[in-house]
């Protein structure tokens, strides 16, 4: 049986990456444990760890909050991301392992399957989790903690600003940058990454979200649907 923390955890970051609850919302922690039948003190773990991964605000004595990332920090942050992983491919591409071609390659093909799927929560995390894979075939422990920081600021922005179709276009761009590491092609492989961060970044608008302010209605929806499906036994559904 799936850890229950672990089963409330992703379904609380699939309903954000998704853009289902409205940035700014206050998550309670009352309203979450009847929701999810568990304790306060388990529903405060993991909203500790949704706010590690910067998928919500933890705002000392107010509480817990949908992350309201702003596009002033857009900028500022995918500047730093060019940098860091036109840095990473180039330096790939003539070294990149057979091993790590070939989880890359499955993570595409997953990309792939959850743009197809119309999964936007699952397409959110997977294109951001490229990112990290890739820092990660560098074997460079320093690499990957710099990415994960990058990578969490960056993952609310898309889901609040980016509009579900452009899921093709990060992965169709994610097949560049993975066809010029293949050919070992550290100039294209850089260019291919800072043409696809460039085009994310102009991607993000504005755009008008249907005001939800109760996070709870919204979970014990999605909750419903993950206990329907389920042959954990959970019983405790709010």
């Amino acid at each position: 049986m799936r850890d229950i923390e672990e089963t409330v955890y992703t379904t609380v970051s699939r309903a954000l990456l998704a853009g289902r609850l409205t940035p700014g919302t206050p998550l309670r922690e009352s309203a979450l444990a009847e929701v999810f039948g568990i304790s306060r003190e388990r529903i405060r773990k993991i909203l500790q760890r949704l706010g590690t991964n910067r998928l919500i605000e933890l705002v000392p004595n107010r509480g817990a909050f949908v992350a309201a990332p702003s596009l002033e920090q857009a900028r500022e942050i995918y500047e730093a991301r060019r940098i860091v992983e036109t840095g990473i491919v180039s330096h790939l591409a003539p070294t990149l392992a057979p091993a790590e071609a070939q989880r890359l390659e499955r993570h595409l093909q997953r990309e792939t399957e959850a743009v197809a799927a119309g999964d936007r929560a699952e397409s959110v995390r997977l294109s951001a989790e490229f990112h990290t894979v890739l820092a990660a075939a560098t074997g460079n422990h320093y690499l990957v903690q710099q990415m994960q920081e990058l990578v969490s600021r960056t993952s609310m922005l898309v889901a609040a600003y980016e509009s579900a179709g452009a899921a093709q276009c990060a992965c169709d761009e994610h097949r560049d940058i993975f066809s010029a590491l293949i050919r070992g092609d550290s100039a294209g492989a850089a260019k291919a990454m800072r043409s696809h961060l460039s085009l994310v970044e102009t991607r993000l608008r504005p755009r008008v979200q249907q005001a939800n302010h109760d996070a709870a209605q919204v979970l014990r929806e999605i909750w419903a649907g993950v206990a329907a499906s389920s042959d954990t036994g959970m019983a405790n559904v709010g």
